[in-house]
């Protein structure tokens, strides 16, 4: 007990207040909260003097900070600002007004030196005159800048605000294109954020500087009239006497308060006005004005003409004219690197580089590019909750780890030609895919056709044909209870366009992307390459089987097992048909587990020993040069029993693979590709032993 009582109660010392003034929040919040103990609290004059010093000050350091700076959003923060300057200067106004009317009565100097000061240097003992002369300042302000500002802040707001969907998706293709990286991507989303939300708040701020000068201009005709009042029947001064003191106070006071004004009005004039102009202010004007020497030339002309003029004197429009004419002249002589070469004749201009490099990128396909129309814009928004680009972005990861290669960049795009709520899927430039969404909406369907009972607009699934319906939100767990599907618009365009990059795959693996698939071998395999290729294939062999490979969706990303296979067809034939087999039968267990279905087993649809026999008769030619010739009845009679067999099979619930011998998979698949391209064709081969197979039917 003797310790603490020794100890006694230790407060705040110096060094912790000295430590917490200097945190930059805790001097704000006590200079913010001063301004308002001002509005409360009468000051004396000598304090009063020192803040109005500080309210000049200020404006001159915003005015300064807003001419210097090179792009609006380095003064983000001028908003903020504003709104602490402004309310400084009505606090210091209030203050004021409380010593003009209270102590007016004792002299100029009643409200401070500075307030005396400036009404008596404005006014120079004439009334009318500082009276005049006020009222233009206050008109200068209130009419000119700060409309004019505040017109320019509101349409600023408004097409920054408009233009944010454009940008983002901008960003998101530029992202998609992999032009940027994510980084890049944030810090471009983060600066067209902050450029909309600045905009937005100088269209507020642009209020606080017009409630200013209109505050200004009342508190102005409160204090003569006060004045006035308060000196003549308060005090007992002469009318005279009263009308001179309590106008210079007024005209002072007004005045220290409408310049800071003016200098912040300006300020926001300035800052509005930059957001066209890149680069610092002085140089960016100086570079424009260059750029036209004719101008200074005609004002040169001009300005000689008017000195010549009676009555105007001579001696201001010659001295401006020989200015003007020596700029113009300056300005236009050509330097020596840019002097004009001596005429000779030539057959042909050379093409310029730009011309060249606007001509290659004319020629340029975009592999993948998704096209969407106006209505559409706000599902890459994500100032709107748009999730198309980072679903796409997912989509691209999903379907590299399942087919082993990177596939190109997605393009987004908007097309003003196309209707508001559709949307294209390309395929370097061709058309594969087109539907409809409702961004607003959900899209509910039955995965069993049936028609779905639920109020909203009937419409067909893109991707897979099925009857459907765009409901309102608020019902999504009706629909879920009822055993539906439920999608988002996004969702509907990521499902369709990964369908449609599917039946295209072989398409995008170009020759290029072999290359590099080949360069990020390891260099144990890289020997095994040197060997393949030139001697036994080609690169442009291996892209042909990797590409029968992708369109059946078989996965290529065990790649060093699918050349150790191509290195052994390749010793026995040069047939890439034979030597694709060859590769899927090596990929046995990645086919079969991929054919495997939630049972455990692979349902198989066998071919029957009559089509077996028919295809096989049906065969031509010999070795490499073996075709397939069968009847066109032959070939419908075979559609319809295939698709008769897998409807039937489809209603109990399975989803089977068609098998048949090696020997004739690859022309039973061409066929089968032409009506149910997504119906897997295996041979006995590219079943794995360890395999689970139940056997449906026969076709």
């Amino acid at each position: 007990m003797l310790p603490a009582l020794r100890g006694g109660f230790r407060g705040p010392g110096l060094s912790e207040l000295a430590r917490a003034a200097r945190e930059g929040d805790v001097l704000l919040g006590l200079g913010v909260v001063a301004v308002l103990v001002v509005l409360i609290l009468p000051l004396p004059p000598l304090l009063l003097d020192f803040l109005l010093s500080v309210s000049i000050t200020l404006s001159v350091l915003i005015l300064l900070t807003a001419l210097f700076i090179e792009k609006p959003l380095d003064f983000a923060s001028f908003p903020t600002v504003l709104l602490i300057a402004t309310t400084l200067r009505l606090a210091l106004n209030l203050a004021s007004t409380r010593l003009i009317l209270s102590e007016g009565h004792a002299g100029p100097t009643a409200a401070g030196q500075v307030i005396a000061a400036f009404g008596g240097f404005v006014m120079q003992g004439n009334l009318v005159i500082g009276l005049i002369v006020f009222a233009i300042l206050v008109i200068v302000n209130f009419v000119v800048i700060t409309k004019g500002s505040g017109r320019i802040a509101e349409v600023a707001a408004r097409f920054s605000l408009d233009a944010m969907p454009g940008k983002q998706m901008a960003i998101d293709a530029d992202l998609s294109a992999g032009l940027i990286d994510e980084a890049t991507a944030r810090a471009r989303r983060r600066a067209l954020e902050e450029e909309s939300a600045f905009f937005g708040a100088m269209d507020g701020a642009a209020k606080f500087v017009r409630g200013d000068a209109i505050a200004g201009l009342l508190i102005t005709a409160i204090n003569l009239l006060g004045g006035l009042l308060v000196g003549v029947l308060q005090k007992g001064l002469h009318l005279t006497e009263a009308v001179h003191t309590y106008s210079l106070l007024t005209v002072g006071d007004g005045l220290v308060s409408q310049i800071p004004a003016l200098f912040v009005s300006m300020a926001a004039g300035l800052l509005v006005t930059k957001a066209g102009i890149a680069g610092r202010p002085e140089e960016t004007l100086l570079a424009q004005f260059r750029n036209y020497p004719r101008a200074l030339g005609v004002t040169a002309g001009l300005a000689a003409t008017l000195a010549f003029l009676p009555g105007l004197p001579a001696l201001p429009f010659l001295a401006l004219a020989g200015g003007a004419g020596w700029l113009a002249a300056r300005i236009r002589r050509p330097e020596p690197a840019a002097a004009a070469p001596p005429a000779q004749p030539t057959t042909a201009a050379a093409p310029r580089p730009g011309a060249e490099e606007g001509l290659a990128a004319a020629l340029a396909i975009d592999p993948i590019r998704v096209e969407l129309g106006y209505g559409l814009l706000a599902l890459v928004d994500e100032s709107q909750g748009g999730r198309l680009a980072e679903q796409i972005r997912a989509l691209r990861r999903q379907l590299a780890s399942e087919l082993g290669f990177l596939l190109p960049s997605v393009r987004i795009q908007d097309n003003i030609q196309l209707p508001s709520s559709t949307y294209v899927i390309r395929i370097k430039e061709l058309e594969c895919g087109r539907g409809e969404l409702r961004p607003s909406m959900l899209l509910v369907m039955d995965l069993l056709g049936r028609p779905v009972d639920l109020p909203g607009e009937e419409t067909t699934e893109p991707t897979f044909g099925l009857r459907a319906a765009w409901v309102a939100p608020s019902l999504r767990e009706e629909a879920l209870a009822r055993g539906c599907t439920v999608v988002d618009a996004a969702t509907v365009l990521t499902t369709h366009l990964s369908e449609v990059i599917k039946e295209n795959l072989a398409e995008l693996l170009t020759f290029s992307e072999t290359q590099k698939l080949l360069k990020e071998l390891g260099e144990d395999y890289q020997k095994l390459l040197s060997d393949l290729v030139p001697a036994r294939i080609s690169v442009g062999g291996i892209q042909r089987v990797l590409q029968a490979l992708l369109a059946e969706r078989v996965s290529i990303r065990d790649l060093k097992l699918v050349l150790e296979a191509i290195a052994e067809a390749v010793a026995h034939t040069q047939n890439l048909v034979l030597v694709t087999e060859h590769v899927r039968s090596r990929l046995a267990r990645q086919i079969s587990t991929a054919c495997t279905g939630p049972g455990g087993y692979i349902p198989v649809l066998a071919l029957s020993p009559e089509w077996e026999q028919a295809f096989a008769e049906a065969l031509s030619g010999q070795g490499d040069d073996r075709r397939l010739a069968l009847p066109p009845s032959k070939l419908q009679e075979f559609a319809r029993a295939v698709r008769d067999a897998f409807e039937a099979q489809a209603l109990k619930g399975e989803l089977p693979v068609l098998l048949t011998s090696p020997q004739l998979r690859p022309y039973v698949r061409s066929i089968v590709e032409r009506f149910r391209p997504s119906t897997v064709v295996l041979s006995q081969n590219e079943i794995h032993p360890k395999a689970r197979i139940k056997l449906l039917g026969q076709v």
